[in-house]
């Protein structure tokens, strides 16, 4: 495996992390909602840079 996909699974994987806390939050009524914005756009920005990380290195390849 590229040294390339596994950075971008492991950046996707963050991604998803961030998001899936950022729904707990969410879900408890967090009144922090500057937590909440910055952990989403975090775990989006992950999420999103990690796919395209691993669909630009398997065309590559």
């Amino acid at each position: 495996m590229d040294i390339k996909k596994i950075f971008g699974t492991v950046l996707t994987l963050a991604g998803i992390g961030g998001l899936i806390y950022t729904a707990i939050l969410y879900g408890n009524g967090s009144e922090n909602t500057r937590a909440m914005v910055i952990y989403g756009i975090l775990g989006a920005l992950f999420f999103f840079s990690g796919i395209g990380l691993i669909r630009n290195t398997s065309k590559s390849s």
